[in-house]
């Protein structure tokens, strides 16, 4: 496993798509190449660049024994995002943030023990015999639980990372994360700010490819991390699946057919 994404992945992506320059944040400004037709076009130059700094960190921070936390709420990237989490063992966040999922651990963790009870309880048969309407307020409870706290089940202690898409829609995770030094990395697209990321991956944040491909390159960067920290602790790795930045497009353009269809069906029923 190494860097293996190059220009054409991510113009094949479209990274490179920034906001309407109305929306600028200035502090982008050092990672735009152009404007055309009210738009900002992000220098792919740069970006390439930043994506390799960011493969690099992840990498090296894994190797030493340290978590990711991937971070991605918003309708375009919740798949990619969980998909490349699973992939490299990493927690992840895809619903919406609670807020204090990082400042206040201890009380997110009182809830997952919750969850984990109330799973316990209904594999063990104890559901059965309980009344209709109370296995039905606790089988809604649970629901809301995964749903909420799936990705996060197994993070008991604090990330060393974060790996945010979309920092303006995820501000308090990464408001969260400066404050208790945690670091962080981010795709910043053209209304960003930048300054309040450790390792910026200027990008477009809204497109299904662009964020799949950056995803994948930091799942490759976590496991190739957590190849290096098994076997110098004199473990055994066991190959993780790799994908590379062709099947990243590819799969991203699954997700975009199936968001079309989904899309379509339910103008239809309109």
């Amino acid at each position: 496993m190494a860097f293996d994404v190059s220009m054409r992945h991510l113009l094949e992506a479209g990274v490179h798509f920034g906001h309407q320059t109305k929306r600028w944040d200035p502090r982008m400004k050092p990672f735009i190449y152009t404007a055309r037709n009210d738009i900002h076009v992000i220098d792919l130059k740069q970006s390439l660049e930043r994506l390799e700094a960011a493969y690099n960190f992840v990498r090296d921070l894994v190797s030493d024994g340290g978590k990711v936390l991937f971070v991605g709420t918003k309708k375009q990237a919740q798949d990619a995002v969980k998909e490349e989490a699973l992939r490299c063992k990493m927690p992840y966040v895809t619903n919406r943030w609670l807020g204090g999922a990082l400042t206040n651990l201890s009380t997110i963790r009182k809830s997952v023990r919750k969850y984990k009870k109330l799973l316990e309880q209904k594999e063990k048969g104890i559901f059965a015999k309980l009344p209709a309407k109370e296995v039905s307020k606790l089988t809604k409870e649970m629901a809301k639980l995964d749903t909420n706290l799936g990705g996060i089940l197994e993070m008991t202690k604090l990330p060393e990372a974060i790996f945010v898409v979309d920092t303006v829609k995820e501000n308090i995770a990464v408001h969260e994360a400066r404050r208790l030094g945690i670091k962080v990395v981010a795709i910043v697209d053209t209304n960003s700010n930048p300054q309040l990321v450790d390792v910026p991956i200027p990008g477009n944040d809204d497109a299904i490819r662009a964020v799949k491909l950056i995803a994948q390159t930091v799942a490759n960067a976590c496991n190739e991390g957590t190849k290096t920290f098994i076997e110098k602790n004199g473990g055994v790795y066991e190959e993780s699946a790799y994908m590379s930045p062709d099947d990243a497009l590819e799969a991203a353009a699954r997700l975009e057919k199936e968001e079309e269809i989904l899309e379509t069906e339910a103008i239809e029923k309109d």
